[in-house]
């Protein structure tokens, strides 16, 4: 269970996705005066290098967020319109590397606690060995002890205790690695208990959209349980499609090619109620930038109560 580490991936499509959501969430919480608390139950090692071994071995940042800032660029050079959340995010990611060139890559610790104010509160479980201790000595550096916490612990199970949060303000961003086939299933029982604790707390799920019968079945029995506790919601999915040498246009219809991850989503609960407007005029963008010749596409979906 501890053999995935996130800094192989740092910066890939996937987090382009998770991480613009989160932008979007945290900069709407942080309009209201009162305090917030974020809750990161599997936060990784908090901040990558783009520049060195981990990354550089899979290069999935190279199809991610290089291709989406060479996209921004073109865009401008050529006065074309960026949206404002794609502006948003790379402005956050912008602001922990100095210079042009792009090094450093945060996480969601890194993004949420950049976006904290005095009063907000930031809760970070991670049981990885090696994450665990890196995100404790990162955290440390950032001498804010009283508001940013570690907690070395299963955050599935770690959530429990921190619900109702201090000011009936809360964000829990749930994204597991799904490496456990037991993941999917902890998701849906973790937000279960959670929204009985916390029925107003907003929750984003992050999930692969990958060839395994608990990943497909993972969006519907999301979207079923929104309905049915009657919470507003919002999911939007990212496919970046195939090379040529992937798969053929069949076999990408038939879910056959044999690939890495291509697409994922993001299902919120309780979402600002501005959010899926901003993913529909975001995902257009970022689909165009990110994405290979067979079978890219989005999709944002919404219900409100």
């Amino acid at each position: 269970m501890f053999s995935y580490r996130h800094a192989f991936h740092a910066g890939n499509h996937a987090d382009v996705l998770k991480h613009m959501t989160l932008v979007a969430i945290l900069q709407y919480m942080g309009q209201k005066d009162t305090g917030f608390t974020v809750v990161d139950t599997h936060a990784g090692a908090g901040v990558y290098r783009l520049d060195q071994d981990h990354a550089r071995k899979s290069a999935e940042s190279d199809a991610g967020i290089f291709r989406l800032l060479s996209a921004v660029e073109a865009a401008k050079a050529g006065s074309q319109p960026v949206p404002e959340l794609v502006k948003h995010y790379l402005q956050q990611v912008r602001g922990f590397n100095s210079g042009k060139e792009l090094r450093t890559y945060p996480g969601s610790p890194w993004i949420s606690q950049a976006l904290l104010r005095p009063q907000d509160k930031l809760k970070l479980f991670e049981v990885h060995p090696t994450d665990s201790r890196l995100l404790d000595k990162q955290v440390a550096e950032l001498e804010r002890g009283k508001q940013i916490e570690v907690l070395r612990r299963n955050g599935f199970e770690g959530l429990r205790s921190l619900l109702p949060t201090p000011t009936r303000r809360g964000l829990v961003l749930i994204d597991p690695s799904y490496e456990l086939k037991t993941d999917y299933a902890a998701v849906i029982d973790c937000l279960e208990e959670a929204l009985q604790r916390f029925p107003i707390g907003c929750y984003a799920v992050w999930y692969p959209v990958i060839g395994r019968p608990e990943a497909h079945s993972l969006a519907r029995k999301l979207k079923a349980m929104s309905q049915r506790l009657q919470r507003s919601w919002v999911q939007a999915e990212l496919n970046v499609g195939l090379t040529p040498t992937e798969g053929t246009s069949a076999q990408v219809a038939q879910g056959r090619a044999h690939t890495a991850m291509r697409a994922s989503g993001m299902h919120v609960i309780n979402p600002p109620f501005t959010l899926a407007a901003q993913l529909r005029e975001a995902l257009p963008f970022v689909t165009e930038a990110l994405k290979d010749p067979i079978g890219s596409g989005w999709t944002v979906e919404s219900g409100n109560y």
